[in-house]
């Protein structure tokens, strides 16, 4: 294969512009934090990976189990399950260059 402008092969695909994104995201309760990162968390993958993407909240006062059995030691928390490997990254993703840095999507920037 010839390689390409960056040095890649021509037939490689970047996986960041091509996988799908699957993101947990741990809150405690319906609070204006849990739900302004979720807008945020939103917002980026929209921007980003916008249709190969699915976010699913995982409220800790309901399934409580899950703190221990996910290992969620502060909130909120986002995991991306996909692709792999997975990556955590915790706070509120006020910083947008640090949560594409944290979630590894920085490439599709």
């Amino acid at each position: 294969m010839k390689p390409g402008a960056a040095g890649q092969p021509e037939n490689d695909v970047d996986p960041v512009q091509t996988e799908f994104w699957e993101l947990r995201l741990y809150v405690t309760g319906r609070t204006i934090k849990s739900l302004t990162v979720l807008s945020k968390l939103r917002a980026t993958c929209e921007s980003h990976v916008p249709g190969r993407y699915s976010i699913t909240v995982i409220d800790l006062l309901e399934q409580p189990h899950r703190a221990k059995t996910d290992q969620i030691l502060a909130i909120p928390t986002v995991v991306r399950a996909l692709p792999t490997p997975m990556r955590t990254l915790i706070g509120s993703l006020s910083d947008t260059t640090n949560m594409l840095a944290g979630l590894n999507m920085i490439s599709a920037v």
